[in-house]
């Protein structure tokens, strides 16, 4: 029986976006469990569906033993602080100094977490705990699609593996074949040969998604190159919204033949890099994608789909902006809810006003985002919530969220859901648990990119990605870069 360290450590940064991860923001539950140490973290996480819970699924039924150090996540937004950072590294490390002796390590990160004053979270935290270890203790890491990997967190880690679908469907089963390669490795106990490459173009973030092509037809055929020699191959195609040098697409393989390691490294890379122009999806404009949703209800029926893409909390935009809802406003949209918008201002206005009551005020914009102002409007109170479901889509199974106070609003014949924090529409219990049936309504417009899709798909007849105002900027060619390095090619949505 192995003594096996479990820990998870979550934030995607926007070093493009106005709110940054504080250590208060690691601590408080929303989507994901709040901050847990030991025992506490495994209650946590226990039915939920994240990596780490695959991970402990799989090592527990081994019948190794599990040593549980700590769990946290924040919200994707700008820059974790310097000083959340050390404190909660800190603590890991403490941690796993008063586990050892460790026979391994699993960790669940995401792979593109920037800091004030350090442009790679992951290779900086893996080096750390690698200098308290050691050498000879594996440290086996599953990483989202959308890891930015690093060198330094290829050399540091013993094994890096991704998910494969976005939206994130598969996060418990990669969790879980992390958990057993580090079974598998532990048995073995010889060294693991590694291989990586860097692609070098960007992938915007709505194109990796792996519903449509070619992210499809690239992760079906990936499980095919994991043979002769090859236990892990990983495609991530990086988070276009972190202004580092290494950001971007990468390949990692591993294995304990290093001919068949590097032949399926080269020909993955040789699959993606013939794809390259196929790394593009339609974004609609803001005013036009209305009048699309409503001429298709009125010829085809419900329900349209709107994602309020470049406001999406889930790639760290402020949930705050107005510009998706004005349209629907002005162009009289019948049968539409929007959500959800991040105002506890409001919904404290709405609380004290009681359902029923009306009152004027100013929604959203409240963030600072440059050029966008909060939304003057007449506000009816249809319903107050707490903010606690529990998620039922494939991605968010299980999760027990905790949104804060919310208020259902109407605003010129517009149901409006208004949350007390920032998070990502992907789930209909969030709509659900507002009074919305989601599947009766004419028009859905979510602040989400692509995890919409794991539960409202089969809802919509047609689905519009919108570029209304916001941080995540869906054309990279848009952004001003001043740290990638020489050479990666940004794809424009004009070309």
């Amino acid at each position: 029986m192995a003594r096996v360290a479990i820990g998870g450590w979550q934030h995607e940064t926007n070093t493009f976006a106005t709110i940054k991860a504080d250590y208060q923001a690691f601590k408080q539950a929303d989507e994901w469990p709040s901050m847990e140490e030991g025992s506490a973290m495994l209650n946590a996480i226990k039915g939920v569906h994240l990596p780490i819970t695959g991970a402990v699924d799989v090592l527990t039924t081994a019948g190794h033993e599990i040593i549980p150090l700590l769990w946290c996540s924040a919200t994707p937004s700008a820059y974790v602080t310097e000083h959340a950072f050390e404190k909660i590294s800190d603590r890991f490390i403490k941690r796993i100094k008063s586990s050892m002796p460790l026979d391994g390590i699993y960790l669940d990160l995401h792979g593109a977490m920037v800091c004030e004053h350090l442009p790679d979270g992951e290779g900086e935290f893996l080096a750390r705990i690698r200098a308290v270890v050691g050498d000879a203790i594996p440290i086996f890491v599953s990483l989202d699609l959308h890891a930015n990997v690093t060198p330094l967190m290829v050399r540091e880690a013993t094994l890096l593996d991704i998910f494969r679908t976005y939206p994130h469907v598969d996060m418990g089963e990669t969790g879980y074949r992390v958990g057993h390669l580090l079974i598998e490795h532990l048995k073995q106990n010889r060294p693991l040969y590694k291989a990586y490459k860097q692609m070098d173009f960007l992938i915007a973030l709505n194109a990796g998604c792996s519903l449509i092509e070619p992210c499809q037809r690239i992760y079906q055929t990936l499980p095919s190159f994991v043979c002769n020699g090859t236990v892990s191959l990983s495609f991530a195609c990086g988070f276009h919204l972190s202004d580092i040098h290494d950001v971007g697409p990468s390949v990692v393989a591993y294995g304990y033949d290093e001919a068949g390691v590097e032949q399926s490294l080269s020909q993955m890379v040789q699959l993606i890099s013939d794809a390259k122009p196929e790394f593009f999806e339609k974004i609609w404009p803001c005013d036009e994608s209305v009048r699309k949703a409503i001429e298709i209800v009125s010829t085809q029926g419900p329900t349209v789909i709107l994602a309020d893409t470049q406001d999406n909390p889930g790639g760290g935009g402020s949930g705050d902006t107005t510009g998706l809802l004005g349209a629907l406003i002005k162009q009289k949209a019948g049968g539409a809810v929007f959500g959800i918008i991040s105002d506890p201002e409001v919904v404290q206005l709405a609380i004290n006003a009681g359902v029923g009551a009306a009152f004027e005020s100013v929604l959203g914009g409240k963030s600072g985002l440059p050029g966008h102002k909060p939304f003057p409007c007449f506000i009816e109170v249809e319903k107050i919530t707490d903010g606690y479901l529990t998620a039922t889509g494939p991605m968010y199974k299980g999760a027990r969220m905790s949104l804060g106070p919310c208020a259902l609003v109407s605003i010129q014949g517009v149901l409006v859901m208004v949350s007390s924090k920032a998070v990502q529409t992907a789930d209909q219990e969030m709509l659900r648990h507002m009074g919305i049936e989601p599947d009766e309504m004419d028009i859905i417009a979510l602040k989400s990119s692509v995890h919409f899709r794991n539960d409202f798909t089969n809802l919509a007849s047609e689905i519009l990605v919108v570029a209304a105002p916001g941080a995540v900027f869906a054309d990279p060619s848009q952004l001003v870069y001043k740290n990638i390095r020489p050479g990666l090619e940004i794809p424009s949505f004009d070309d």
